[in-house]
């Protein structure tokens, strides 16, 4: 069985999030998205209401799970036995971030692979401070987050 994860802070869950999530869902057998718990930058939500955004946006993948966790990404690959991490790129700078934690994972856990999904065209330009300061300022938002999720952004930043 082929388990994979697909980590990140998703403060808030994009579409683009969902996006990939499905598309890596469709390869592997199991998909654990995970939520970092503590990332090292600014959070408008807890780790456990990022834990349920998430969940109830991929509830229609029956092979995804949700699970918070904390540490190093690959200390959780080997706990939860997946051998790939999943990461979407939407530009350049995307990729050479991914790119440094891709040769540093790599030398801390050899045994786990990465993969790189290109993020489609209309979600390109979607990044999580860019929604959070939009809708903060009134802005619509609601095609490019699931509709949760755009209730509780404006609810949060009311």
């Amino acid at each position: 069985m082929t388990i994979a994860i697909y980590p990140g802070s998703f403060d808030p869950v994009t579409m683009g999030h969902v996006d990939i999530a499905e598309r890596a869902a469709a390869l592997f057998e199991h998909l654990i998205v995970a939520v970092y718990d503590e990332p090292p930058k600014p959070l408008l939500f807890t780790a456990d209401e990022r834990v349920a955004l998430m969940k109830k946006a991929l509830a229609h993948i029956p092979n995804v799970r949700v699970e918070c966790y904390n540490g190093l990404t690959v200390e959780f690959a080997r706990k939860t036995k997946a051998k790939v991490l999943v990461r979407g790129l939407r530009m350049s700078s995307d990729f050479e971030r991914e790119f440094e934690m891709a040769l540093m994972n790599k030398k801390l856990a050899p045994e786990v692979e990465l993969v790189c999904f290109m993020t489609k065209l209309e979600f390109q330009f979607i990044s999580s401070s860019l929604l959070k300061e939009a809708t903060k300022l009134g802005g619509y938002i609601d095609d490019l987050v699931p509709e949760h999720v755009a209730t509780a952004l404006r609810e949060k930043l009311r």
